[in-house]
């Protein structure tokens, strides 16, 4: 299970499609963030790229806190294409960020 909600997830993606722009709002937001918080993340990153399956969630997640060795906002606004592999992520997993990133997009 993720330890982050779908709601936080979204402002990650729609703040990633909009880099150039949100930055260092994204920066902050992500080092706001737990660090269970980060590890689910950078979890759902790595699924949605395909380095894990979805069936390997925990196993993502235990890699993710283990191997923690930069700060995961610098890991994760270096890797491109982050907003498409964070929903492709989420889509393995079965879980949909429609609703929330139309609640974001309309000032939730």
């Amino acid at each position: 299970m993720l330890d982050i909600s779908t709601y936080k997830v979204a402002q990650v993606v729609l703040m990633a499609r909009e880099l150039n722009r949100a930055e260092p709002e994204l920066r902050a937001f992500i080092d706001r963030l737990t660090e269970e918080e980060q590890a689910s993340l950078v979890a759902l990153m790595w699924i949605g790229r395909e380095s894990f399956g979805a069936d390997e969630l925990e196993e993502a997640k235990r890699t993710a806190m283990a191997e923690a060795t930069t700060p995961t906002a610098d890991y994760l606004l270096g890797t491109p294409h982050l907003s498409d592999h964070l929903e492709n992520g989420m889509d393995e997993l079965g879980i949909s960020l429609v609703d929330d990133e139309d609640d974001l997009m309309r000032g939730g």
